[in-house]
């Protein structure tokens, strides 16, 4: 299926590395010219030219003037925007009721105001027909044991794409998200899981996820490309669930 992507201008938040990287390399396959972005501008710069992305923009968007920046930088390096990825997160946290003042605003410092303070920028620079596509998390829609400062955070998200999906809308632009479940990918967490307990977390898959396996990279990016493009137009304000099957609601 042509997904109508080609010639597109996309900027990929958090994409020297797993699922950003993913993303990233899907939008440049399909003809996109891509902006990356990332902390980190020695991995990002090598992500860039490893991906054959038209550039790269380091910068920390959980600043709200970093944000603002970038989204006119790309904008500006290219004529125009047509598709924002919003991929800043972490689930590094504390054990349920341990957590502290300091943990909840660390949580949401990397998981929330990342999204928001790039959507927040988007406002004045994208053009009707646009998308704007956040990666979630499932454990902001269920109780699933994760760290409940990443929960929080991550059903916050959610709340906000609901609400800020029907202003965008009204001017065309789409907002949608993706609540990844287990995915594995080198360098994360699951990796290093899988290094350190094995058999825990085979049992684990085979008693939470009825597919039985991780996901990968390169199927939330399946995903996010269906959301960015025309031919998922009449969706916005949606969560769309990736998991294996692990959710329940």
């Amino acid at each position: 299926m042509d997904l109508e992507l080609a010639g597109k201008v996309a900027l990929v938040t958090g994409a020297s590395r797993g699922i950003g990287r993913a993303i990233a390399a899907a939008f440049v396959a399909h003809g996109c010219t891509v902006a990356l972005n990332a902390r980190n501008a020695a991995e990002l710069s090598a992500a860039a030219s490893a991906l054959g992305a038209a550039g790269a923009y380091p910068a920390d968007v959980s600043d709200p003037a970093a944000a603002g920046g970038l989204v006119k930088a790309v904008a500006q390096a290219h004529g125009h925007l047509d598709i924002v990825v919003c991929n800043v997160g972490s689930g590094r946290s504390v054990p349920p009721g341990t957590e502290t003042a300091e943990d909840w605003r660390r949580a949401f410092d990397a998981n929330l105001w990342p999204a928001t303070n790039v959507i927040d920028a988007c406002a004045g620079v994208l053009r009707e027909g646009a998308a704007i596509v956040c990666i979630s998390s499932i454990c902001g829609l269920e109780a699933l044991g994760a760290p409940a400062t990443y929960a929080a955070a991550k059903a916050a998200l959610n709340a906000a794409i609901k609400n800020l999906s029907r202003p965008l809308g009204r001017r065309g632009i789409r907002l949608n998200a993706v609540a990844p479940g287990n995915i594995v990918f080198e360098g994360g967490m699951w990796e290093r899981r899988l290094r350190e307990s094995p058999e825990q977390v085979k049992a684990m898959l085979a008693s939470e996820v009825p597919l039985n396996r991780f996901g990968k990279p390169e199927e939330i990016a399946d995903l996010v490309l269906f959301l960015a493009s025309p031919r998922s137009a009449f969706t916005t304000g949606a969560i769309m669930v990736a998991d294996g099957g692990q959710t329940r609601s």
